[in-house]
């Protein structure tokens, strides 16, 4: 993945982790009971958060111009879909099988973040 394409894809993932907390604040409360709103707001948080790593790899990637970092990249974008998706799906399904998912791409993130320590151990 270049950088441009992942800027792209986390500016893309930002926004839908806008929307989403906003869909929660204002429409999924009246909807859901307080545990599973709180669920919504984990996978939010978590969309978020890393959704900005993702930004922050792009600009890493072109400074240590490594391929592991654009890997770690899409290891990330992987644990954002299976963690916040298999949440997401949880609130709106109430399937609890879900949530089995959600702790793969837990590892998923943790994986990406040692990739991108790896990369930067490995700079010049």
């Amino acid at each position: 993945m270049t950088d441009r394409q992942l800027i792209i894809v986390a500016a893309l993932t930002l926004l839908a982790g806008v929307a989403a907390g906003a869909f929660g604040a204002h429409a999924l409360k009246r909807i859901v009971t307080p545990d599973m709103l709180s669920v919504w707001h984990t996978a939010v948080l978590y969309q978020l958060v890393h959704g900005l790593a993702l930004l922050m790899m792009a600009s890493l990637g072109a400074r240590f111009g490594s391929p592991l970092m654009s890997n770690a990249a899409i290891v990330m974008f992987a644990g954002i879909i299976l963690f916040s998706g298999s949440l997401y799906l949880l609130v709106f399904t109430g399937e609890k099988w879900l949530g089995a998912i959600t702790p793969i791409g837990g590892l998923a993130f943790i994986a990406a973040w040692a990739m991108v320590a790896l990369a930067a151990y490995r700079a010049n």
